[in-house]
């Protein structure tokens, strides 16, 4: 599965304005609800009891919170850049500046693991994190992103 599969444009934001992990999951949370006709506090709810099994921050700057609900119909992807970056208890220590917020149905999670996989992967390639970063509108952001998803 590509991640422009499901990475709608209207799910990227391009400069993230909260400072604290549960304004990040609050503000990623926005275009994303909307998208899967959820509410977005049920989304949150369920992002931030994720995140108490473990921080998402998986390190060099980057951010994947994710979760499942029960009644959501299918995957929903989110982006977002904070630009100053923001402690999301990474890992590392390391602000975060990367976001990819993951939301699938209970039932699914073959296709969560698979998704959260390609996206580690292609996260792992510095250029293409210094290009999202430098990135400045969603339709650049879309547009690096489609370029990496072709090469994987």
């Amino acid at each position: 599965m590509k991640i422009c599969e499901v990475l709608q444009k209207e799910a990227i934001q391009a400069d993230l304005k909260a400072q604290n992990k549960k304004g990040i999951l609050e503000e990623l949370v926005g275009p994303v609800a909307g998208i899967a006709n959820v509410h977005p506090e049920d989304l949150v709810k369920v992002l931030l009891e994720r995140e108490r099994l473990g921080s998402t921050g998986i390190g060099g700057g980057i951010g994947i919170p994710h979760g499942k609900m029960k009644d959501l119909e299918s995957l929903v992807l989110g982006f977002g850049l904070s630009r100053k970056g923001v402690d999301f208890e990474s890992l590392d220590g390391k602000p975060v500046h990367i976001f990819f917020l993951l939301i699938t149905p209970e039932n699914s999670t073959g296709l969560h693991l698979k998704l959260l996989a390609r996206i580690s992967r292609i996260l792992k390639n510095e250029p293409f994190k210094d290009r999202l970063l430098g990135a400045s509108d969603r339709d650049e952001i879309l547009s690096i992103i489609k370029g990496e998803d072709e090469e994987f």
